[in-house]
């Protein structure tokens, strides 16, 4: 599982670009055949299983001078606190699904209560992981048993977490990982 955000510099003044096709019919009466390819996926679950279907991402954030941190929330909200701007609507919990039986149990838990993202400035800490389960719970390395209630025992969930970011973080991508493992019982 990958985490990622960028930091933006403040700019002093940002600017927006456009652009616009132009779709007009061609001044030949002749016909044109154009074909495009494109990619098809899917995901053959096997029982009793998980996987990733996206990672981790707190957005983008502009640092100030003063340290802050970005709560990011299962359900995508985001909030901060101190010198830390939050910039456009960026920012995706972690998400993963998975195929159990139904009423079955399961213990979800962490491999590191924190991590650590790094880029080309001090790297960051990651903390309190929170599953986007009902109720919500703050996850850890001591397994959070939960029951799968659907009738087909598949299910998904989202984890959020906070980022500490430092004063005067220096912009640019930053990444790391970290583990959740699920256990049926």
């Amino acid at each position: 599982m990958r985490t990622r955000h960028t930091i933006r510099p403040l700019p002093a003044q940002r600017g927006l670009a456009a652009f616009a096709l132009l779709l007009a019919p061609a001044a030949s009466p002749a016909l044109a055949q154009n074909n495009a390819q494109t990619e098809a996926e899917a995901i053959v679950l096997r029982p009793l299983s998980f996987f990733k279907v996206n990672d981790l991402d707190f957005g983008d954030i502009i640092a100030s001078g003063s340290a802050g941190t970005v709560r990011l929330y299962p359900d995508g909200s985001r909030t901060k606190t101190g010198g830390v701007t939050l910039a456009g609507n960026g920012g995706e919990p972690a998400r993963f699904a998975g195929l159990g039986t139904p009423q079955r149990q399961v213990n979800i838990s962490l491999g590191s209560n924190t991590i650590w993202i790094t880029g080309p400035g001090t790297r960051m800490r990651v903390r309190d992981f929170e599953i986007g389960s009902t109720p919500t719970a703050i996850l850890s390395t001591s397994p959070t048993r939960f029951r799968i209630d659907s009738v087909l025992g598949n299910y998904n969930f989202p984890v959020g977490a906070t980022l500490e970011v430092g004063a005067n973080q220096a912009p640019g991508d930053y990444s790391g990982s970290f583990t959740i493992t699920l256990n049926y019982l």
